[in-house]
């Protein structure tokens, strides 16, 4: 069984790895892996009933971060639904390509701790459109784009997918995680800058396009003074996300749907003058339409298949196999984000979510720690190794190799240059 468990999660997870040359979407490939790994493992077994169990037991873990997911998808929709971010984006003014560079990366990095990577890369990526013209440069700003909004995901529990599951998991606290990750994320950001910043001179061309006809149409559409109100609403419900579970000791999905409620009963007093065809586009269920829904079903699929792993103890065996192999925890996290380069970071955390219990490796151990660093930074190293990463591939048709030659190295020197901040702080602290 545990042979047949293996070659089916092995080649699952390399179709999702290759999905663009294989032509064949990721979140198909990963909900039939889910679903054969529990078959394979029901069948096997002689008493189904513990397995069914099993499998509850998992999928309300699942559960939690999928409804987590979906809330903050709808509120970011609404939000841009009212063209809330434009009031941050409309104030970059500057062309110098240096000072424009390091303007469009820090907005990136403290905007992905708010939102989620993937969501701001696409809402920055759309700002650099109106902001260059060369395509070369646009993609060179894009490929800093992927790097800021990874790196600012990973120190925050509401940024990053994996840093939200091990929130979720239990396996670090909001306070912690940002105390410990926020410089060393930063550092990952910087060092890149740095480099770069040697590397460009001169001013950006901007595109000549009719912007104030537009905004004029959108202003007779959407108010100010509404972009205000769901902007700070929309961005205040996120923040309080960690303070409700603190106060009430609920699990995050609760006080992501509260805030959700919130922001769905403002929007509907926002608009409730209008006739339903004004309003559709401000709605929840037209934000429900917008959100990436193949994402929520390729986290299902591949963290029900950990979960078979999990129970088959496979994942506790592949922990001790690695620790009598590599022997420093250190290295095998720092490899397990090198490998999230090429591998999804998702099923990788979930995996060591399964390898490492809570018994011998409570909240805020430095593994967590550093696996929500590792994991979160190092997917900018390749441009299919973050979902902001392919998103932005997409948007501006980046090549895997001109990624490769162009961003590669300088996301590098900084996943680095933050693993030595991350140590040399907890060396400090501990």
């Amino acid at each position: 069984m545990q042979t047949l468990l293996i070659l089916i999660f092995v080649i699952g997870y390399l179709a999702i790895a290759f999905e663009h040359p294989i032509k064949i979407n990721k979140t198909a490939t990963a909900l039939l892996t889910g679903v054969l790994c529990w078959t394979v493992y029901i069948v096997s077994e002689h008493e189904p009933n513990i397995v069914l169990g099993e499998l509850s037991h998992h999928l309300a873990s699942v559960s939690e971060i999928l409804f987590f997911l979906l809330g903050a998808m709808t509120i970011v929709e609404l939000i841009d639904a009212h063209q809330g971010f434009k009031l941050i984006t409309d104030r970059i003014t500057s062309r110098n390509k240096v000072t424009l560079l390091w303007l469009i990366a820090m907005i990136t990095f403290f905007l992905s701790s708010i939102l989620d990577n993937l969501t701001t890369a696409i809402v920055m990526v759309s700002v650099l459109r109106k902001l260059i013209k060369e395509p070369e440069t646009r993609k060179l700003f894009a490929g800093v784009v992927i790097i800021a909004a990874n790196a600012g995901g990973a120190w925050s529990p509401i940024g990053d997918v994996t840093t939200t599951m091990l929130w979720i998991g239990g396996q670090i606290t909001p306070t912690n995680i940002i105390k410990m990750l926020l410089i060393p994320s930063l550092i990952s950001l910087i060092i890149p800058l740095i480099y770069l910043t040697f590397k460009m001179k001169g001013s950006v061309q901007t595109n000549k396009t009719d912007e104030n006809a537009e905004d004029n149409i959108q202003e007779l559409v959407i108010k100010t003074q509404n972009s205000v109100i769901m902007l700070l609403t929309g961005l205040g419900t996120l923040l309080f996300v960690p303070i409700f579970k603190t106060i009430t000791h609920l699990p995050p999905y609760m006080g992501i749907l509260l805030g959700l409620g919130v922001v769905w009963v403002v929007s509907e007093v926002l608009h409730s003058g209008k006739d339903e065809e004004e309003r559709h586009p401000f709605t929840v269920a037209h934000a429900l339409s917008k959100i990436d829904t193949s994402s929520i079903l390729f986290f299902l699929g591949i963290l029900v298949a950990i979960g078979a792993l999990e129970s088959t103890h496979l994942l506790s065996s592949l922990a001790k196999w690695m620790d009598n192999t590599i022997g420093n925890q250190d290295i095998i996290v720092v490899v397990i984000g090198l490998a999230s380069a090429i591998i999804d970071n998702v099923p990788l955390v979930a995996a060591s979510m399964g390898m490492y219990d809570l018994v011998h490796f409570p909240t805020d151990s430095k593994i967590w720690e550093f696996m929500a660093y590792c994991a979160g930074t190092g997917g900018s190293i390749l441009i299919i190794g973050s979902a902001a990463g392919v998103a932005v591939m997409g948007m501006e048709k980046i090549d895997f190799l001109w990624y490769l030659r162009k961003i590669s190295f300088t996301a590098l020197i900084g996943y680095f240059a933050g693993v030595l901040t991350y140590l040399a702080i907890f060396a400090l602290l501990h």
